[in-house]
């Protein structure tokens, strides 16, 4: 397993360094990546699978994929399903290390009987909301539960009769018995056990009680042999009740939890339930809209792993929360598609030529470069005709200033082939719109130079239409307004009503008839797009997946 989109300049790994001169675990690191499947994972679980599966075979170790499936109201096989193609894609594999907290589910209510044994555990018959109110605030104490002191005998009936089935939901839970007057609210006598009278996907009807994950997820650590349980800062509060669970169970060589900075981007929602909220109320097409930023919509949209994982190794590891650019991401995914993907030419907006003196029925192939970043790349023969399509904004019929391309008389190169000179406009008689440009070439200017020294200021892209291929073309922007898509409230309030523009009719070169969904290109001046899976023989749909540095946007002659 490589360590890609590892940076090993990093706390973590210094304390991994420490602990292998120290002799702790035995030199051992063993990490897990521990993802519930209740949703699927976005770009934010992309830095920890970076970091869990990075740090192991950085240091020789081994990383699990564990699922902590301890809610069956809220997981499905279908996200467990998507979380390990997600994470395959992205470069890792488990091997055969391939786990589940529901594999657990038996030893963990041995050890919740064994915790009762010890007197560190009680079943509460007050109900979620009585607990909450009893658990006290940062400034004040908790108030201990009037049955916290029940008998030994009395907790493991009252549980063993939990697990049976005797009681409705919510009626009892079981609790650790820690400090209620403890400085850190998760001390004060957490819940470990809840009755939830639901099928498990993977377990089925076998329990009606269920783990609370601040109880499975340690004791699942200490099970795997984990000893590195690396999480967000979320969870830093939580290590103390993490410890005490290892250590009342006598784990023989604890795990230790190390928590670090969970990736922040701007202008995006990292939130599982607001993500999921998105997909229920149709905001968006899916789990893998392109806008979104799950990994299957930034697969979808074209980002390629390699860049992720550049971008992970990238912003690295840190102890304390901030705001990462999209930016960022975005400048990682053009530098690698910058080097690897195939350039095309392709009219999105297109407006026809004729070039009026060049012979009918006639068609030339040129050679085009297919990456100028990649020699080995080589070139694709691209047919030429009388009739092209150019983009509308290549054609002003009365020009600004600083604007060189094309106009009433004014000559241009279409790229790689020849000079061509506007000499007529033509237009709907109904809507006064441009819908034609009469053209003539100049065939001594064959490979775009004139051999009489003449020179033009513009250079513009086109497709020939006799050959061009049909396409609709996705065109993205940030999903949300707002750097902080929360701020305010109500996520949706900052929901952008322009993230998705979608153009009908384009043209493309004939070149990329037949490639599959999920190939990616740059189109000249355009940007780098995907194929989409919904494209069809007849018509090819492509994702916009980044815009270039320098956009086209503004009108100039470059």
């Amino acid at each position: 397993m490589a360590a890609e989109g590892y940076n090993p300049a990093n706390f973590i790994q210094d304390i991994i360094n420490e602990d292998k001169q120290t002799g702790r675990h035995d030199g051992r690191v063993h990490t897990r990546f521990p993802p519930e499947p209740n949703g699927y994972l976005h770009i934010g679980h992309a830095k920890s699978i970076c970091l869990n599966f990075g740090s192991a075979a950085f240091n020789g170790g081994l990383c699990n994929l564990r699922f902590d499936d301890t809610n069956p109201t809220k997981e499905e096989d279908e996200y467990v399903e998507a979380i390990k193609a997600d994470v395959r894609w992205l470069g890792f594999d488990w091997d055969d290390r391939l786990f589940h907290a529901s594999d657990y589910f038996d030893q963990l209510y041995e050890w919740a009987i064994k915790l009762i044994d010890k007197g560190k555990a009680y079943v509460d018959d007050l109900s979620p909301d009585e607990i909450r109110e009893q658990r006290g605030t940062l400034t004040e104490p908790g108030k201990e539960s009037p049955y916290r002191n029940r008998s030994v005998e009395e907790n493991l009936d009252l549980f063993r009769r939990m697990k049976a089935g005797e009681f409705p939901d919510g009626a009892r839970v079981l609790r650790a018995k820690i400090d209620m007057a403890s400085g850190n609210i998760n001390l004060r006598d957490p819940v470990l056990y809840r009755i939830l009278h639901a099928e498990h996907h993977r377990a089925g009807s076998k329990w009606c009680i269920y783990p609370m994950y601040d109880y499975a997820h340690p004791l699942s650590d200490a099970i795997e042999g984990i000893t590195h349980s690396i999480c967000t800062l979320e969870f830093e509060d939580h290590r103390p009740l993490y410890n005490w669970l290892t250590e009342q169970v006598e784990v023989p060589d604890r795990p230790q939890q190390i928590e670090f900075a969970r990736l922040n981007l701007t202008n995006t929602l990292t939130s599982k339930r607001g993500l999921r909220r998105l997909v229920q109320e149709g905001y968006v097409g899916g789990w893998d809209d392109p806008r979104m930023p799950t990994l299957s919509g930034v697969r979808r949209r074209g980002y390629p792993p390699e860049a992720i994982r550049s971008f992970c190794g990238e912003v690295g590891v840190a102890k304390t929360n901030s705001l990462v650019s999209f930016a960022q991401l975005e400048h990682s995914v053009r530098e690698f598609l910058n080097r690897t993907a195939p350039r095309m030419m392709a009219v999105l907006r297109p407006l026809k030529v004729t070039l009026t003196n060049y012979p009918e029925g006639q068609t030339e192939e040129f050679e085009v470069e297919n990456n100028p970043e990649d020699p080995a790349a080589g070139t694709r023969p691209v047919p030429f005709s009388r009739t092209l399509y150019i983009e509308q904004e290549d054609f002003m019929e009365e020009p600004p200033p600083k604007y060189f391309r094309l106009a009433p008389g004014r000559e241009v190169r279409l790229k790689g082939t020849y000079f061509i000179k506007c000499q007529e406009v033509v237009k709907d008689p109904a809507t006064g719109q441009v819908v034609e440009l009469r053209c003539t070439y100049d065939p001594e200017t064959r490979g775009g130079e004139a051999p009489d020294g003449r020179k033009v200021k513009a250079t513009i892209h086109w497709v020939s239409a006799a050959h061009a291929g049909d396409a609709t073309v996705r065109l993205y922007d940030n999903l949300f307004l707002t750097e902080n898509p929360a701020e305010g409230g109500d996520f949706i309030a900052n929901l952008n009503p322009k993230s998705l523009e979608t153009l009908t009719g384009c043209k493309v070169e004939p070149g990329v008839a037949g490639a599959a969904p999920g190939s990616r290109y740059q189109f000249l001046r355009h940007g780098y797009f995907c194929i989409d899976p919904d494209s069809t023989p007849e018509t090819l749909v492509f994702n916009r997946t980044a815009t270039l540095r320098d956009t086209w946007a503004k009108v100039s002659g470059k």
